[in-house]
């Protein structure tokens, strides 16, 4: 009997049209999937060359369309399906990878080309200064970042540029970092604008090879200029920064310093199992506890001024942000249990962070 298109061989197999709709392929890449030998037909009738496909094939046409909707090359489609899941996640981790740095580079590209459209008139200096210290201030700094939707002003680094200094800043809303540096040339004039931050870590290891960096603003971004390196463009962010000046200078007073040693702070929050850590302060020793641990904690010897005091972070707070101080020993100055804490380096102060503790009560 010849078969009409609609019509089936079994109730096991679809035509291809019905196939296509529950797939969510056409049938026109069906048919090329088929030929391609990426997802053969179980039956073909040999008279009509109508092309029929069993259910059990629903779950790799369905995969193969969406790996094929993040523009996944063919060749790496038929190894993503071939693969067995660990593998399979490698090689999606690997695509997205590209992905995103390609977009990156054409972000960078565009912003250059749209910069030069502009005419080829000098920036304006912002400041010259050395590369390898440029290069650590920004690491460090842009540890303070984050991603959040709606929020791009959180991934940059706000620069503000004056004839005596240059002071980098980020904020992700719970730490904000920022180091001020001395230029080895001044600006021409104040300057003021936020880069963002993923064109900056993509420039960072030519920045830290170079000897000197002149900073130039022009409209929509910084030049990164680099003698004996490609300059590097680097866009700037047009949402306003938070006023973190105002937050600077609306602190509280100052009610205890405690001086630690870097190292040892860092390697028991390293072993701390909790996501939460409590800091016992008292007038010789600060303990690294647990929430609601009966346990005395962890005491470390310190110099302490002031009076004694609890107080709350989260990990993914305080680590970094004893992390990246400078020098050996940290300095932690605190204004109450609810209060921003302030957290530079014991003997240089260019590097600053204010994190933001957990509120609670601390006599429950």
């Amino acid at each position: 009997m010849k078969l009409n298109d609609g019509e089936v061989p079994n109730s096991d197999l679809m035509p291809i049209g019905v196939f296509a709709q529950r797939s969510g392929l056409t049938s026109s890449a069906l048919r090329f999937y088929a030929d391609s030998g990426l997802l053969p037909p179980a039956d073909v009738d040999p008279v009509t060359g109508y092309r029929y496909y069993a259910a059990a094939q629903l779950e790799r046409a369905t995969t193969l369309r969406q790996l094929r909707e993040i523009a996944m090359p063919l060749a790496a489609v038929e190894a993503v399906l071939a693969a067995g899941a660990d593998e399979a996640a490698r090689l999606l981790d690997e695509h997205v990878a590209k992905i995103e740095g390609d977009a990156a580079a054409a972000r960078r590209k565009a912003a250059a080309i749209k910069s030069a459209l502009g005419g080829n008139v000098p920036g304006l200096l912002i400041a010259t200064l050395k590369g390898p210290v440029l290069a650590d201030a920004v690491e460090q700094v842009l540890t303070a970042t984050a991603y959040e939707l709606g929020m791009a002003v959180l991934t940059g680094l706000h620069i503000e540029a004056s004839d005596e200094a240059i002071a980098l800043t980020a904020t992700d809303r719970y730490r904000l970092s920022t180091r001020t540096l001395v230029p080895v040339r001044p600006a021409e004039q104040t300057w003021a604008g936020t880069v963002d931050g993923d064109d900056l870590r993509a420039a960072v290891a030519d920045v830290r090879r170079s000897a000197l960096i002149r900073i130039e603003a022009v409209p929509h971004g910084i030049w990164l200029r680099m003698p004996e390196r490609e300059d590097r463009h680097c866009r700037t962010l047009p949402e306003e920064f938070p006023d973190h000046r105002l937050m600077i200078e609306s602190l509280g007073e100052v009610t205890t310093r405690v001086t630690i040693s870097k190292d040892l702070l860092l390697r028991v929050l390293e072993e701390h199992p909790d996501e939460h850590v409590v800091l016992h302060i008292t007038d010789h020793s600060v303990n690294v506890r647990s929430p609601n641990d009966e346990h005395p904690g962890i005491p470390l010897s310190v110099t302490v001024t002031g009076e004694a005091l609890q107080i709350r972070f989260q990990m993914t707070t305080l680590y970094p942000a004893v992390s990246t101080a400078i020098g050996p020993d940290v300095m932690f100055d605190l204004r109450g249990h609810d209060q921003p804490v302030t957290i530079r380096s014991a003997d240089r102060g260019d590097l600053t962070t204010l994190a933001m503790p957990i509120k609670f009560d601390p006599s429950a």
